[in-house]
């Protein structure tokens, strides 16, 4: 095995800073759901947005974990760069081996927020075919 440089685990901050930004920008998007949901709730006090908070709920839970296990991740690759520094070649190695499980976990948590999505998204996609098939306006091509 190779000994472990600087240059490995600077290699991920990149990475991790831009899989940091996608999942902010998830977040950002769910608070604006979220306050839309809100809004709409007070205006109709409509029962059957609560599967849709539930869903909502979730979702946010696992990005916040993303968002945990991703940071993580990025601290331990700078503590790997500090163990480095000063010649913990052993604990580098560890430290490095731990930050690659937590960005495994971080995107493997985003494969599973995004497959709730998407189911999120096909049960609207369906309620909209529902209806334009009943009205006669639904066409396949």
């Amino acid at each position: 095995m190779e000994a472990l440089t600087l240059t490995t685990p600077a290699l991920l901050f990149s990475a991790i800073s831009l899989i940091m930004l996608a999942y902010t920008n998830r977040f950002l998007a769910y608070a604006a759901v979220i306050r839309n949901l809100h809004d709409k709730y007070l205006e109709s006090k409509d029962k059957n947005l609560l599967a849709q908070i539930k869903n909502l709920r979730l979702r946010l839970n696992l990005t916040r974990y993303m968002q945990i296990f991703g940071i993580t991740s990025l601290l331990l690759c700078v503590l790997t760069m500090f163990l480095i520094y000063v010649q913990q070649q052993v604990s580098a190695v560890w430290t490095f081996g731990v930050a690659l499980l937590l960005l495994i976990l971080s995107l493997a948590l985003l494969i599973r927020e995004i497959q709730i999505s998407i189911r999120a998204l096909s049960l609207h996609l369906n309620d909209i075919e529902e209806h334009l098939t009943k009205g006669g306006k639904f066409w396949k091509s």
